[in-house]
């Protein structure tokens, strides 16, 4: 039985030859492919829309778990669900209108998440954990791939994690940003079972397998 859930964010992979790379990861064992959506506003770095979440719903079996870093998320909401997406994930950062809109991908049928910049308490999450199904810690400040873990996080994780006991909910903590097999099992320690990794899985110098195999077997 799988103790962890990857998710690899195809920000590192090679796009010239994404069809293969889907299915590889597909292949050795990946649980869903993250897809990160960054407008150049929310974040400095600007990356994919609807059309990839589209694309990569042609090639692979697997959820999309669609991570928007966008101002205005309510405003697109519908095109990624039309699109394919299986998880849409917001940012609780700037956002007056979270809780309707997570309601809003939740009406679709569509798992909503919440995400939270590094310097954003756990707190401010506390009333919308019954409208989520997963709550995004960052591990890094958001808007480009292959950045230094911040190991502080951990605390954030055990926080979330006893929030979301006491709530009785199950809601899955995701945690994205320098995921390595050295910072994931501390993350797991703390509460954390759904991982984004992209350099690590997609630049892998033996490949992607080893990389997956990597980050599977640091728990054991």
């Amino acid at each position: 039985m799988k103790k962890i859930k990857l998710s690899p964010s195809i920000l590192s992979c090679d796009f010239r030859n994404l069809e293969d790379q889907l299915i590889t990861i597909q292949n050795f064992g990946a649980d869903m492919i993250h897809i990160d959506v960054m407008d150049g506003h929310f974040v400095p770095n600007i990356t994919m829309g609807p059309f990839i979440v589209n694309h990569c719903k042609s090639i692979s079996t697997l959820p999309l778990d669609v991570h928007l870093m966008i101002e205005s998320p309510e405003n697109h909401i519908d095109s990624f669900a039309k699109a394919g997406a299986d998880w849409i994930t917001i940012h609780v950062e700037g956002n007056p209108n979270v809780y309707r809109t997570l309601q809003e991908i939740k009406s679709m049928g569509i798992h909503p998440g919440i995400a939270l910049n590094p310097g954003t308490p756990a707190s401010s999450i506390v009333n919308l954990l019954e409208v989520i199904d997963m709550v995004l810690v960052m591990t890094v400040n958001p808007g480009f791939s292959g950045q230094n873990h911040i190991t502080s996080m951990e605390t954030k994780v055990k926080e979330i994690s006893e929030m979301i006991l006491n709530s009785g909910r199950n809601i899955e903590i995701q945690v994205d940003g320098g995921i390595t097999h050295e910072t994931l099992p501390a993350m797991f320690k703390a509460g954390a079972r759904v991982f984004v990794a992209a350099t690590s899985i997609f630049k892998h110098p033996e490949g992607i397998e080893s990389g997956i195999a990597l980050l599977r077997g640091s728990i054991n």
